[in-house]
């Protein structure tokens, strides 16, 4: 009987320290991946750069933070920055408006230095728009009466079409020093002169008459509250109000806009 062979299976061999070659193959891959993106910015194209540096960065967990240039544009505090970004836009509106207020206060101040009569109108600008102060009684007015003088009819001149343009709402306001007059009653004496100022707006000076409205204060209002004569002629006065437009939350806004363009000059 003829002795078989047996055939025996010879294990293959297996060696530990060739495991690198997995690590090195992966590096490789990596190192390929970053040659062509490379090859492919050849021409160097700064947003698609700035694409790169934050995915590679991200990558290696790192958060990439720009720095925001407070120079120029609107910063906006915390209190005021909502998810949905309605305090952004509201003082960028609030910001605008002021701007807006500003330039029509020199328009009106240049007029008026031409004519000379610059010292006879203050500018404030609040809440509720821009307000245009005829201080002095005697200047727009002669003593306890309604009736305009010709120095006033110079300054309305000045004034007046400045505003028209503005298509805005205008509200005028008498006020009076708390004095005994000749006149019934230091309200009717304020509502007569503020009607006075808004009728030569509308008749002579072509403001839309559903634009304007006129309102007697009395001495409620006093822009002084002390006794002297110069405070006096601080509270006979009549202010011409050029309103916004815009709605409450972005009016409520415009004194820290004001803030803002303080600091900026």
């Amino acid at each position: 009987m003829s002795r078989r062979r047996r055939s025996r299976k010879v294990p293959e061999e297996f060696h530990v320290d060739e495991r690198w070659a997995v690590s090195y193959m992966d590096m490789i891959t990596v190192l390929f991946c970053l040659f062509v993106v490379l090859y492919a910015m050849s021409t160097v194209d700064k947003n698609r750069f700035e694409k790169l540096r934050n995915s590679l960065a991200t990558g290696f967990g790192t958060t990439i933070s720009q720095k925001v240039d407070t120079a120029s544009g609107t910063v906006v505090p915390p209190s005021m920055a909502s998810k949905d970004k309605e305090g952004f836009a509201d003082l960028d509106l609030a910001v605008k408006d002021v701007r807006k207020f500003s330039a029509l206060a020199e328009q009106m101040n240049k007029r008026l230095a031409v004519e000379g009569l610059q010292k006879d109108v203050q500018f404030h600008i609040d809440q509720r728009g821009l307000t245009v102060r005829l201080v002095g009684s005697q200047t727009f007015f002669s003593p306890d009466s309604t009736v305009l003088t010709p120095r006033a009819y110079r300054i309305m001149h000045a004034i007046t079409p400045v505003i028209v343009g503005t298509r805005l709402q205008v509200s005028v306001e008498g006020h009076a020093a708390n004095l005994i007059t000749s006149y019934p009653s230091v309200w009717e004496l304020s509502a007569e002169r503020a009607t006075k100022v808004a009728r030569y707006m509308v008749e002579q000076g072509g403001l839309p008459g559903a634009r304007v409205g006129a309102t007697g204060y009395g001495s409620s209002r006093p822009a002084s509250r002390g006794t002297t004569p110069a405070d006096y002629r601080q509270n006979r006065r009549v202010d011409i109000v050029v309103l916004s437009d815009q709605p409450e939350s972005v009016r409520a806004l415009i004194p820290d806009a004001l803030k803002a363009q303080a600091g900026r000059t």
